[in-house]
């Protein structure tokens, strides 16, 4: 596949799940851990998918998926968000900021996989 992800999560062990899953799918993964400067390193990354996590050290998720959705040149990149905080109001957050698909932890690999394949079709 070759497609690259960037993944912005702040906890350890779910970054090594996501990036070990990904990897050995094909995927070439980038990873960042803070709110605060997301949006540089998804514009100096450049990649095919976001996986985006709600809950992050200086900013929230759905701050910087709101700034995207208002960039014109990222504007359109897809993304994953994943939030250990699943309720209604989280989705209905979520949808209004413009995610692409929506995920609750924990989540299953095969799920995780399923999602991007959907979001980033091979050519």
């Amino acid at each position: 596949m070759g497609k690259q992800v960037l993944v912005i999560e702040d906890e350890p062990n779910i970054i090594e799940a996501i990036s070990f899953i990904l990897m050995r799918d094909g995927w070439s993964v980038a990873t960042h851990s803070n709110g605060q400067d997301a949006m540089q390193v998804i514009r100096a990354c450049r990649p095919d998918l976001l996986i985006l996590d709600v809950m992050l050290p200086g900013r929230s998720g759905y701050d910087i998926l709101t700034e995207l959705r208002e960039d014109t040149d990222l504007g359109r990149l897809p993304v994953l968000m994943l939030t250990a905080r699943g309720q209604a109001k989280d989705r209905e957050m979520a949808e209004k900021a413009g995610v692409s698909r929506f995920m609750t932890k924990p989540f299953s690999n095969a799920e995780v996989l399923e999602a991007l394949r959907q979001l980033v079709p091979e050519e």
